[in-house]
């Protein structure tokens, strides 16, 4: 296993990390099997998703918002950060992505996302990789 540190910068936000990921499967020589990416936190989450148009990123948070906002009265949780805890569950905590010729086998238009919900923090990810 190997782990990627990521540096948020807001609040919300969704971080392309698809080149670090396929680094650690350049670096583990693994030419095919399966990676597993996974955000050991439980504010952040990761999706796979467009990364040709940033404005995707940026439509994904803004919908989230608008259907998990960051203050309501019937939130319980006394840290006041249940909105981000709500949003990652909903994005999940792990992806799988097929290694194909050491490469992750992604659409054209994809990417590897950590989603911030509860930033700016440094978030670790884990890379895992399974030989075929």
């Amino acid at each position: 296993m190997q782990s990627i540190e990521v540096s948020t910068h807001q609040r919300d936000e969704m971080i392309d990390i698809t080149s670090q990921v396929q680094r650690v499967v350049d670096e583990s020589g693994v030419k095919d099997g399966l990676a597993v990416v996974f955000v050991p936190h439980t504010t952040a989450g990761i999706t796979i998703n467009e990364h040709a148009d940033p404005a995707v990123a940026k439509d994904i948070i803004y919908s989230l918002d608008k259907q998990i906002p960051w203050s309501d009265s019937g939130y319980r949780h006394r840290e006041g950060n249940s909105a981000s805890h709500i949003k990652a569950s909903l994005m999940g905590s792990s992806v799988s992505v097929i290694v194909s010729a050491g490469r992750l086998d992604l659409g054209t238009w994809q990417g590897v996302f950590v989603c911030e919900f509860d930033g700016p923090r440094r978030r670790k990810v884990n890379v895992n990789l399974i030989p075929a």
